[in-house]
């Protein structure tokens, strides 16, 4: 049995899809784009876990993703640690349709002719909408407290190719049995004063339409803290469209807008 990750709410459980699943499938995305990301290299300690080169003024995933690394002592003295704190927040893709016990039944023949039984096994399978949140520190992107890796044109530039990712977010993962589309299909964004994700719990489905009062809500709350907003959403893909909601490519050109903008400072 191949299980499908889920959480309890109540009686129901719904999909989930990891945050790390989608840190990596960003990463794979940028290198799509044309990004060299940094190569994984062995730990220092033993049974140390691997880490990457822990160069974020080269590579624009040490620098967005940030790094844990450790070097070992050479007896004298003790060993020390590198660490950058993750630039892009990430919360787990949550299903807004609870998992119904489907199942995919398959039959693995590759045993057959070597004289044995196939091998029947069952996958646990879901299609709905899922919710998540990303955040972005800006004023953190290619610098640390010390000094700033790269400058401002290269600070907008990997903030962008980001937006891309997330733009056509795909995921490797079962995808040669169970093509999936996991770009966004609804996308509310805004430039905020403030680091906080207010938008984490402002989405939500009811059948197939979106609950508009509470969007409606949040940006009213946090009107003092926002800079700019903006709804993009695939025109047709739910029983509802919000006025004024632009299409998902026209979204993702106006957050870049503010990129360029933002950094011009």
């Amino acid at each position: 049995m191949s299980n499908i990750k889920k959480i309890s709410v109540g009686v129901e459980e719904y999909p989930y899809v990891s945050s790390q699943a989608i840190r990596r499938a960003l990463r794979n995305q940028l290198e799509v784009l044309g990004r060299e990301l940094s190569e994984g290299v062995a730990a220092s300690q033993a049974k140390g876990a691997a880490t990457t080169r822990q160069e974020p003024d080269k590579f624009i995933d040490d620098d967005l993703f940030g790094y844990m690394g450790t070097e070992s002592g050479d007896g004298n003295t003790k060993g020390g640690s590198t660490k950058r704190t993750s630039v892009v927040r990430v919360s787990p893709l949550i299903a807004l349709n609870p998992y119904q016990g489907d199942l995919d039944f398959g039959t693995n023949y590759m045993g057959v002719k070597a004289g044995g039984d196939p091998n029947i096994f069952e996958t646990e399978i879901h299609s709905g909408l899922y919710r998540g949140t990303i955040l972005i520190e800006l004023d953190r992107v290619g610098k640390d407290e010390s000094r700033e890796y790269i400058d401002n044109q290269e600070k907008a530039a990997r903030v962008k190719d980001l937006l891309k990712a997330i733009k056509n977010l795909w995921a490797s993962g079962r995808q040669s049995r169970f093509l999936a589309d996991i770009a966004p299909k609804f996308v509310i964004a805004a430039m905020l004063s403030t680091k906080n994700p207010i938008f984490l719990e402002s989405v939500k489905l009811e059948g197939n339409t979106i609950n508009v009062p509470i969007i409606e809500e949040t940006l009213k709350d946090y009107e003092p803290e926002i800079i700019s907003s903006v709804i993009g959403m695939r025109k047709g893909f739910f029983a509802n469209d919000i006025v004024n909601a632009k299409s998902i490519g026209e979204a993702f050109e106006e957050m870049a807008r503010w990129i360029d903008e933002y950094y011009k400072q």
